[in-house]
Parts: structure tokens; C-alpha cells; sequence
């Protein structure tokens, strides 16, 4: 597993230098930033919490001895702060979508990811031992793709986040997520593992001990959260 700086330039867009002979692009795709917005930052929740709190403020506080004008005055003040933090969060997920690029090639996921600091990780298929979908359960069929990795190798939580399956601390899985037609780009991402699976077992080059730690098939499957 290999992490890159990111640097203005790019030999291929998504991608830390231009891809070695023998290797190419399967596909490409970025984040729904409005999928991420409400699954990753919360925000559709956290519109009924501040929703909830604020009919709750009106009826605790509300004193019709005052007038119209002096009731309304610190619920505007509390729907305008609600506001101000929700366009907030959905400002930072676009920032975060618009400067993520996933790319699968027929040997490897790249994730370039991050807002101030872009990093990109180099993630061989040969060391993805499973991959899982989350569907976000909408009618786009927009859903996130985890990767469980082999080995002791971990890139922290913090570094992925929000691209990193939820509450895996201790083992971080990299996520694709967001994504429209998750089900098709995990049927092209568990293709590709295959290939890459048999080429490394019928090479006469392939490491012993690569070839030790290849399992029998990528376990795939649905996960809750």
C-alpha cells in the first residue's frame, strides 16, 4: 500500500503518475455529493433533530403575553443558526465529493481524497481479501463499497474518513461511497479481482509467498452500516 501527496499536476486525472504498461483504467467515479451530504455528514438527521428542538423551544417558551414579533424573534435566531450549520456541512460534503476520485484499474483501487490536503491510496487488488456493498436505499441505486484489506498494513480512520466504512476504528476499511450504480462498479471491481487473482497464480514470476496469502474467491456480500 503506497500514499502519494498530491501535486497540481496530474500525468492522469485521479491518479498520481501515469499508469505503468500493461495496466488501465476500468473506471472512475466520484461521490454523489448530496448522497454524501445526507449519509456521511448526517445532514437529513440532523435537519429533524434541529426541526424538533426548535418546535420544542416554541412551545416551552412562548408566552402570549408578548407580542407576535417578540416570540418569533429567538426562534428566527435559532432557525437561522440551524441553517447556518447544515449549509455548513452540505458546503463541506460538495468540497469533499468534488475532489475525491475513485479510479479501478485491472490491478489496483486508487482513492484520491481530501479537501486541504489531497492524498491518494495505492490499493493492489491482490490485498482487497473482501469487498461488501451498503446500499443507500434510494431509487438511483446509490450505495458504498468497502474494502477489507489483508495484512497488518492500516491507514488510519482519520485519514480516510469519510471514506472509510462506519465505526471499523480498530481496522479501517477504505469505502467507496456514494456511489451511483454501486452494484454494477462492485461487479466490475469483484471481475477485475478475479482476473488479477489468476494472472498472479498462472505467472512463473508470481512470489511464493504472494501467491500464499491469494484466497480461493473474494467473499462479497450487504452490510447494514
Amino acid at each position: 500500500m503506497q500514499t502519494y501527496t498530491e501535486h497540481e499536476f496530474e500525468a492522469v486525472p485521479g491518479l498520481p503518475e501515469a499508469l505503468p504498461a500493461g495496466e488501465r483504467i476500468l473506471w472512475q467515479g466520484s461521490p454523489d455529493w448530496k448522497m454524501l451530504a445526507a449519509e456521511a455528514f448526517h445532514v437529513r438527521r440532523l435537519s429533524l433533530y434541529f426541526a424538533l428542538m426548535i418546535a420544542l423551544q416554541a412551545v416551552m417558551s412562548w408566552d402570549s403575553d408578548l407580542g407576535l414579533g417578540a416570540n418569533l424573534s429567538p426562534l428566527m435566531l435559532s432557525a437561522t443558526l440551524a441553517a447556518t450549520a447544515l449549509g455548513l456541512l452540505a458546503f463541506t460534503a460538495w468540497l469533499s465529493a468534488s475532489t475525491t476520485m475513485y479510479t479501478l484499474t485491472n490491478k489496483r483501487v486508487v482513492m484520491r481524497i481530501g479537501i486541504v490536503l489531497t492524498l491518494s491510496f495505492n490499493l493492489p487488488l491482490r490485498w482487497i481479501q473482501a469487498a461488501q456493498i451498503r446500499p443507500c436505499g434510494d431509487a438511483a441505486g446509490h450505495g458504498d463499497i468497502a474494502l477489507d484489506l489483508k495484512g497488518d498494513d492500516r491507514i488510519a480512520y482519520l485519514h480516510l474518513w469519510p471514506h472509510a466504512r462506519a465505526w471499523h476504528v480498530k481496522k479501517p476499511q477504505p469505502t467507496l461511497r456514494c456511489l451511483a450504480n454501486a452494484e454494477q462498479v462492485g461487479a466490475q471491481l469483484h471481475t477485475a479481482w478475479q482476473q488479477r487473482q489468476a494472472e498472479i497464480a498462472a505467472s512463473p514470476n508470481a512470489d511464493a509467498g504472494e501467491r500464499d496469502l491469494i484466497p480461493v474467491r473474494m467473499p462479497a456480500g450487504v452490510y447494514a452500516r
